[in-house]
């Protein structure tokens, strides 16, 4: 049995939600409808009295206060992970088979395998080596390329330069270059990148202003993902019912993987 959090992480998580407790008094007493009654019921040292036995009980109490405070957490993630799973049920074509998003690795792989990512997120880059190694030792991961520009225009700008990649068929050199980039991006530097991995830039150029209502949608689509699916930041992976947020390392990926390929195997897929 989980036993009410205590210690110093306990203190931590009542400090955190005192102001909340202290609203919900303020509210109580000060609310319209109750107003009346209390300054009827209750005088003003009265009222002191009952807010210093709140305060003192709280005090004396944290582990009440804490239990309470956790099954709120509890459900309210319950509730998030309920809406999460929807999603990936609900919108499962937008996610694995969009034809806005590149798929690498091995398109008719027998697991898919999405990531949501930044050209300038360092998080980003710092995983890039673990996932290109995960397709280079399983030849049957189907891999989703999100472009998730959310760290500013240079990012932007580099997302679109991506989506306009396809026309030449570089995108996955040009992706690959681009996560190897130390540093930070701009217009200059991702145009000198693309020339790099044999990228006609004036082409290129002329395909991100032509495409510029296509990848905009695109990256809509993406967005309008990562919130229903409650991403923040990136990198973030998704397989099967399995979502990971954050760098995940080779073995958690890994892990992944095989528990996607298991649900697909015992629902028959």
């Amino acid at each position: 049995m989980n036993k009410p959090e205590t210690g110093n992480n306990g203190w931590r998580l009542i400090l955190r939600h005192m102001s909340t407790l202290s609203l919900i008094l303020t509210v109580f007493l000060s609310f319209p409808s109750l107003a009346t009654t209390h300054k009827t019921l209750f005088s003003t040292e009265q009222q002191k009295a009952i807010e210093d036995t709140i305060r003192k009980f709280i005090l004396e109490n944290p582990e009440t206060i804490l239990e309470s405070i956790q099954k709120m957490e509890a459900r309210q993630t319950h509730v998030k992970e309920q809406r999460v799973q929807k999603t990936l049920v609900d919108r499962k074509e937008d996610l694995v088979n969009d034809s806005g998003s590149y798929v690498g690795g091995n398109p008719n792989g027998d697991i898919t395998l999405v990531e949501f990512f930044d050209y300038q997120c360092g998080y980003c880059k710092r995983v890039h080596p673990t996932v290109r190694k995960l397709l280079k030792e399983d030849g049957n991961i189907r891999f989703v390329y999100k472009e998730f520009p959310i760290l500013g225009p240079a990012s932007v700008y580099a997302a679109r330069a991506a989506i306009a990649s396809r026309a030449q068929d570089k995108y996955l050199e040009f992706h690959n270059t681009l996560m190897e980039i130390k540093g930070s991006l701009s217009k200059a530097v991702v145009l000198k990148t693309a020339e790099s991995v044999g990228l006609d830039a004036d082409k290129l150029v002329r395909d991100i202003e032509l495409q510029e209502a296509d990848a905009g949608n695109v990256m809509k689509l993406n967005y309008d993902l990562a919130k229903d699916l409650d991403i923040n930041g990136t990198p973030a992976f998704i397989v099967g019912s399995t979502v990971i947020r954050g760098a995940a390392d080779l073995a958690s990926l890994k892990q992944a993987i095989a528990i996607g390929r298991a649900g697909k195997k015992a629902q028959g897929g």
